[in-house]
């Protein structure tokens, strides 16, 4: 009796059958793990390797802004190498105070101080300072503390300052002030910073609140003082993103010892907003930010105080939703890939996801300019974990889908056949090509008969266990089930591998085939039961074999002269005693088999009569 080896629902449909599985269930947690990840990137708390990858991509897109046309509202005094070879340091107060009536002088709008005097000097020129500080449009600086330090900084007596609520500001612990004699200054700007955890300078204060009072940042206390206009409603009060140039270019400068020896014109400083400080290495006011590792601070104070006056004039960058575009062009790339993943390769799906990542980076640029707040770096993360965990997903997927495909295929083709093809050179094997085969037709004599009065249980036991008689041989002689046919088969050998023994084994298989349905037949008569008779054609020649169909479905077959014959063949067989018709292409090849003619016959299809042969047991 043959093992029932046959799955329900057998053939070559199980073969094309992809099974259900949770695949688009997990893809969708990935997709939304992705999207999960810009949210929170733009709307989360700002901190860790997101904080650094923003910062990091946005220092790069400073370096990337092309140099602008200077801005001619601001004049930046440098007390650079230059000025020091003529007049080296430190300078006296008198020295300092000349050059600050000198801008006044010529038309400067209001000057700011960006050099800390914590201790008396020179006494006239501290009386001078006082004096301008006191009644002309000057700031001068005093530096608050933002790190909370087991003794706090007290240098100094502080300045200038609002009473009132905190709002915005934020809080300090310690200053560095200037000595007594400033202390009537009327306009006083905070130059203290607080650089980020990687010791960059990105952000300023506007607003420092210590011990109930709010101070100005230098700049908007410049602005503030003597931009000529009153400051709109809506600047920031908090931390600000300095709005960082190239590099020196953006503004109209001049040498501190340029101004003393008289050599810029009043053109050059009228109208102006002067900022006076150093760019010297050896006075050290050096910070490090998207610019460069040692960026002197008065470049910070101008970008700062260009921001301001932009965003006075209204011609700062008009406000964009960097967030909301983000998660667009997030859920966009998360949408496509979710519909590519099963359908490119995934070194398909990485080059759609890296140009994706180039896409967002020409897109973050521009925007990064109109958005300071937004995270340019989250879309990119998202990217990024589709690339370390959808993509090899889905390739995991492809190859367990792979594996139960060829699980499946090799309970319809001889094992030996498919690990011949996986190991073929042949790109693609399956392509339909002539070749010389040998096709098998069996079929069970009387099947209606056989099944019509037993319940549908048994004629589905019947059924598969007679195809399991039949397709066992095939497999073992290394043929090609081709397809069932309800109660038969067809099988042939020599493709998709090619076999110079195709014949023999096709006669080897018939021989087994008959032998496991008498077994069968005789176990069913002693139950009982009507014998079954197998009815088998075979025949060899040229065919075509190969994968046909559609892009719906395709299978593996063989179409072509013997293959219609060997059909003939099989259903000629009800007219012999024999089981086993072979015709005479068959005979021609076979090397191992001896042969019975039968006569001729003229088949239907056939112009003239076929010689039809059955073949010989072996003793």
């Amino acid at each position: 009796m043959c093992a029932h080896a046959i799955r329900p629902g057998g053939g070559i449909h199980s073969i094309l059958r992809i099974p259900i599985s949770s695949a688009p269930l997990q893809r969708t947690v990935i997709a939304v793990a992705a999207l999960l990840l810009t949210v929170w990137s733009q709307w989360g708390p700002a901190t860790g390797s997101i904080r650094f990858a923003d910062e990091w991509l946005r220092d790069r897109y400073i370096a990337l802004r092309p140099a602008e046309a200077k801005d001619h509202r601001i004049l930046v005094v440098d007390i650079g190498e230059s000025s020091l070879v003529r007049h080296p340091w430190p300078w006296k107060r008198d020295l300092l105070a000349t050059v600050v009536e000198k801008l006044l002088a010529q038309g400067a709008r209001g000057v700011a101080l960006d050099i800390l005097q914590e201790k008396p000097a020179d006494a006239g020129g501290d009386a001078r300072l006082a004096v301008l500080a006191a009644h002309a449009p000057l700031v001068v600086p005093q530096l608050f503390d933002f790190t909370l330090q087991p003794a706090p900084l007290r240098v100094g007596r502080l300045a200038g300052g609002v009473a009132g609520p905190q709002g915005g500001a934020v809080p300090a612990h310690g200053y560095i002030a200037n000595h007594e004699g400033l202390a009537g200054a009327t306009h006083v700007g905070n130059i203290g910073i607080r650089p980020d955890a990687d010791g960059t300078l990105r952000r300023v204060p506007m607003y420092t609140w210590f011990e109930g009072r709010r101070y100005p940042t230098l700049a908007r206390a410049l602005l503030d003082c003597c931009s000529g206009r009153p400051a709109p409603d809506g600047l920031p009060e908090g931390m600000l993103r300095v709005p960082f140039h190239s590099d020196w270019s953006a503004f109209t400068g001049a040498e501190a010892a340029d101004v003393l020896e008289d050599k810029l014109s009043d053109a050059d400083v009228a109208g102006k907003l002067v900022l006076v400080g150093s760019s010297a290495l050896s006075i050290g006011d050096r910070i490090s930010t998207p610019l460069g590792s040692s960026t002197a601070g008065l470049m910070v104070h101008a970008a700062v105080l260009d921001g301001l006056l932009d965003m006075q004039a209204g011609t700062a960058p008009a406000p964009w939703p960097g967030r909301a575009l983000a998660l667009l062009f997030c859920l966009g790339v998360t949408l496509l890939v979710s519909y590519t993943l099963p359908r490119l390769s995934a070194a398909g799906n990485m080059l759609l996801l890296a140009g994706s990542s180039l896409a967002w980076l020409a897109l973050a640029f521009p925007v990064s300019l109109h958005d300071p707040a937004f995270s340019t770096a989250g879309p990119l993360l998202s990217i990024a974990l589709l690339m370390v965990v959808a993509v090899p997903f889905q390739w995991q997927l492809a190859q367990r889908k792979s594996r139960q495909l060829l699980s499946t295929l090799r309970q319809y083709v001889a094992g030996e056949v498919v690990d011949e093809l996986l190991r073929s050179e042949n790109l693609d094997p399956l392509t339909p090509k002539q070749v010389e085969v040998t096709t098998l037709i069996a079929d069970m004599e009387g099947y209606t008969t056989q099944v019509e009065s037993l319940p549908v249980e048994q004629a589905a036991w019947l059924t598969t266990t007679f195809l399991d008689c039949l397709t066992r041989p095939v497999l073992e002689q290394r043929g090609t089930l081709d397809k069932y046919t309800g109660d038969g088969l067809v099988a042939f050998w020599g493709a998709p591998l090619p076999n110079p023994e195709h014949a023999d084994l096709a006669l080897d298989a018939a021989l087994r085939i008959v032998g496991e349905v008498r077994q069968m037949s005789a176990r069913l008569e002693r139950n009982g039961q009507k014998p079954l008779r197998v009815r088998i054609g075979i025949e060899s020649g040229t065919a075509m074999a190969g994968d046909y169909g559609t892009a719906f479905r395709s299978i593996y077959t063989a179409v072509g002269d013997s293959v219609n014959t060997a059909s003939r063949l099989e259903q000629a067989a009800r007219d012999f005693p024999h089981d086993i018709i072979v015709g005479e292409g068959t005979v021609a090849r076979a090397r191992r088999h001896s042969f019975t003619l039968l006569g001729e016959q003229l088949l239907r299809g056939k112009e003239k009569p076929v010689k039809l042969y059955t073949v010989q047991v072996p003793a």
